[in-house]
């Protein structure tokens, strides 16, 4: 047989079930910033690439990913743990981020997700120019003997 009975992981699967009916599962995601940009990496094992949807509107980012699992008439589930449906996840990009500019690919189960920063956000040097010192005036020499004269 493959599995035992275990009266203690059923009622831990039970209680998990009854607490989480209303929520819709979240992808899990990793973030690091590399430089210039923003490094995104979300889980998503055994999800047929072309069920993944990435959009961007105004300054949020919305993954949404759709597993389901199609069984035969003539199999008997023994184990049905892996969570399957719509899950999806939404982040909030700050301002500093280049939503027009996101690229994605898909992998191994991982969807990677790179965000520029924006051009506005990045440092800049700002040159400084010597001129006359704070409370003078400058003086137009022209002026100033015509006014003697």
């Amino acid at each position: 047989m493959l599995l035992r009975f275990d009266p203690f992981r059923e009622l831990d699967r039970w209680t998990e079930e009854m607490t989480q009916v209303a929520r819709t599962p979240a992808i899990p995601m990793d973030a690091v910033r590399k430089g210039d940009q923003v490094h995104l990496t979300f889980d998503l094992p055994g999800f047929d690439p072309s069920s993944i949807d990435l959009q961007v509107e105004r300054n949020v980012l919305s993954v949404k990913a759709e597993r389901h699992w199609e069984r035969a008439e003539d199999e008997q589930v023994l184990a049905a743990e892996r969570r399957h449906g719509t899950f999806t996840r939404q982040l909030f990009l700050s301002d500093n981020l280049d939503g027009s500019r996101v690229q994605a690919s898909y992998h191994d189960g991982l969807l990677e997700v790179t965000i520029p920063i924006a051009e506005t956000a990045k440092p800049r040097k700002i040159e400084v120019t010597a001129g006359p010192a704070r409370g003078q005036t400058a003086i137009d020499a022209t002026s100033s003997e015509a006014s003697q004269s």
